[in-house]
């Protein structure tokens, strides 16, 4: 059991030395770091995968390396990957850096849904104790998401009080949901997703996608929604690619070509395809939710309801098949059927 691995650890944030397209966050901690007052936590908001663990975490080690504010005249949060802070966090091994985060159950050897309390309860000791390395103490709480009302208010108990010299760096993908209380002591910084081509960057920095074409790169990264984290797991994808066929299809007038909508529908019979249709799912819903957001805004509401219809028996019928463990591929004919209906009101 010792020897479960941590499904992280691929491309796992305090790894990842290099941060594209978030400049404007990091200029702004760097100028908190420079005025000498550091609030003591902050809010890294934002959609799944933008970098906002990985922002979190190269701040920690900037703090780390430069403990004293105005000692230097530090310009970028970069701290090489050979220093003695960047070592120690990439081991898990800084003494003064607590990382609040969902844990492996032994037992299942799989990650558990939310962060237990008996793990949130250790920020208290945590931040009891005096900095092992004389500088700052830092807590990165990755997700905020995946705290339930019993462990956020244990952490609240120490945000509301902090000791000195010590952050919370406290990632949320949806920050409107966080207790109140935590939200108001914290200093929001708003991630934007990135340009598809800031993108397929990240991708290539981490060395994904060597045996993809450009253009698969660039079709990816525009799936990702600029989440590099996203398109990480979406390239090498065989639900990805289908999608991509889907996509070409319906980019045509109704009606659609069947032979490759039956081909992908009939794909995901196969026992080998148990991944493939909950990423193919996700990007087929999220693309009838953007083409009826698109229709609402360029041709007003009415135009925007047979998509919206379409939105949400789709979404339905895959809950449904998930829970029941239905017909994947009626489930997906169904939904192609749904879709070209849409398409052919929205053509009249």
């Amino acid at each position: 059991m010792d020897d479960v691995v941590d499904p992280r650890e691929t491309h796992h944030p305090r790894l990842t030395h290099k941060l594209l397209g978030q400049e404007a966050a990091e200029q702004r901690l760097i100028a908190a770091w420079q005025s000498g007052r550091l609030h003591h936590a902050w809010l890294l908001a934002g959609p799944r995968g933008i970098g906002k663990a990985t922002l979190a975490y190269r701040f920690a080690r900037f703090l780390f390396t430069h403990p004293n504010p105005g000692s230097d005249t530090a310009h970028s949060l970069d701290v090489a990957p050979e220093a003695t802070a960047a070592k120690l966090v990439a081991a898990r091994s800084h003494p003064d850096l607590l990382v609040v985060e969902r844990t492996i159950d032994q037992k299942t050897e799989r990650l558990r849904s939310l962060v237990r309390v008996e793990d949130a309860r250790q920020a208290s000791h945590f931040f009891s104790l005096s900095p092992a390395m004389g500088g700052w103490r830092v807590c990165i709480v990755d997700a905020a998401d995946d705290l339930n009302s019993e462990s956020a208010n244990s952490l609240l108990k120490v945000v509301e009080e902090p000791p000195a010299r010590s952050v919370f760096l406290i990632v949320a993908h949806a920050p409107g949901r966080l207790l109140a209380t935590i939200r108001s002591r914290a200093i929001k910084l708003d991630l934007k997703p990135l340009a598809t081509g800031a993108v397929v960057e990240a991708m290539r920095t981490l060395g994904a996608g060597e045996d993809s074409s450009a253009e698969e790169l660039a079709a990816i990264a525009a799936l990702s929604q600029g989440s590099p984290g996203r398109a990480l797991n979406l390239i090498g994808s065989q639900g990805a690619r289908l999608f991509l066929k889907f996509q070409d299809v319906a980019s045509r007038p109704p009606p659609f070509a069947r032979a490759p909508l039956l081909e992908i529908a009939g794909h995901m019979k196969r026992l080998d395809a148990g991944e493939d249709f909950p990423v193919f799912s996700d990007l087929l819903s999220d693309w009838v939710a953007a083409a009826a957001r698109e229709r609402a805004v360029s041709e007003g509401v009415c135009a925007a309801q047979p998509w919206a219809r379409a939105h949400q028996d789709i979404g339905h019928s895959i809950r449904r098949a998930n829970v029941l463990n239905l017909d994947r591929r009626q489930v997906l004919l169904e939904a192609f059927a749904s879709i070209e209906e849409a398409a052919r009101l929205g053509s009249r």
